[in-house]
């Protein structure tokens, strides 16, 4: 099943990311996490790709078996920026060959070796380059690609930010998800702003639970999210706790859920960290919350 087609229901649907391992001797646990994670039912799930594509090999393991299993949708991540031309043309082949329906498009992080030296002998340069690979291609994916609500780290502003998601979306680009938040008013104003922007495709919103202090400095490297106090609060009270703050985190994501469903907003991508535990807590919570507004 193609994902823009559930995102057009009405009643909320959770989806899941999950990551492949980073090396061949955790494959087994991390597959059986994901297992755990797909048992719940959710709407679709994600795999991430390798950065740098250096576990790539995996992410169309871990979508094949979760879509054998579970009959789950997978979206497959793909980077391009450290892949050439033929590596991206095998990856779609092989996606297709395994009956992969969906692809995020991904430019992917700068490895010290690209930013060191230099991106000019690179076959692509951005994610717009690697959508319009896709949909040239025979296989008929649906496409997502990622946006960022506080803005893309490299861009100048957000003006510009929003003109280049313009781009990706009539470049063929099916949907976008946006980066994690952390305050869903973020998300709303970002949203209002494409909408002006005339970028009218379902942009999913991604949470991602934090259930341990250490968590919260990475997160804000990875995405540069912005902490609200409510947040940074319940930190500072519950971080030394490991158990407490796990149920914190829980409670703080299905919080941000239910208030988007209350806003309108019927799909949410959820970054799960492959923590079967956490993804349970918040489709229990969420599912207790709505009843049969849930998928």
């Amino acid at each position: 099943m193609k994902i823009i087609d559930i995102l057009r229901k009405d009643k909320m649907a959770l989806s899941f990311e999950v990551f492949p391992p980073k090396k061949a001797t955790s494959f087994e646990s991390v597959q059986a996490a994901t297992e755990s994670i797909a048992a719940l039912g959710p709407a679709f799930m994600s795999v991430t790709y390798g950065a740098g594509g250096g576990v790539s090999q995996y992410t169309l393991q871990i979508a094949k078996n979760l879509k054998a299993k579970f009959n789950v949708p997978m979206l497959a991540h793909l980077t391009c920026v450290s892949s050439t031309k033929e590596t991206i043309q095998q990856r779609i082949a092989d996606m297709k060959a395994a009956g992969i329906k969906n692809v995020m498009a991904l430019r992917g992080d700068l490895t010290p070796e690209l930013i060191a030296n230099g991106r000019e002998n690179c076959d692509y340069h951005h994610a717009i380059e690697l959508i319009r690979e896709l949909k040239a291609s025979d296989a008929d994916f649906c496409i997502g690609a990622a946006c960022y609500p506080e803005k893309h780290p490299e861009s100048a502003n957000q003006r510009e930010d929003i003109q280049h998601l313009k781009e990706k979306v009539e470049a063929g680009a099916d949907f976008l998800t946006t980066q994690m938040i952390f305050d869903n008013n973020l998300f709303f104003n970002f949203l209002y702003k494409l909408r002006e922007a005339g970028v009218t495709c379902p942009v999913l919103p991604g949470i991602m639970p934090i259930t341990n202090a250490n968590q919260v400095e990475r997160a804000i490297k990875l995405s540069g999210s912005f902490m609200p106090q409510r947040f940074k609060s319940l930190v500072d009270k519950f971080g030394s706790d490991p158990e407490a703050m796990k149920q914190a985190g829980i409670i703080y994501a299905s919080d941000q859920i239910i208030d988007l469903y209350a806003n309108g907003i019927t799909n949410v991508h959820v970054y799960s960290m492959n923590k079967p535990d956490v993804a349970q807590g918040i489709f229990k919570n969420v599912s207790e919350i709505l009843g049969k507004n849930f998928i």
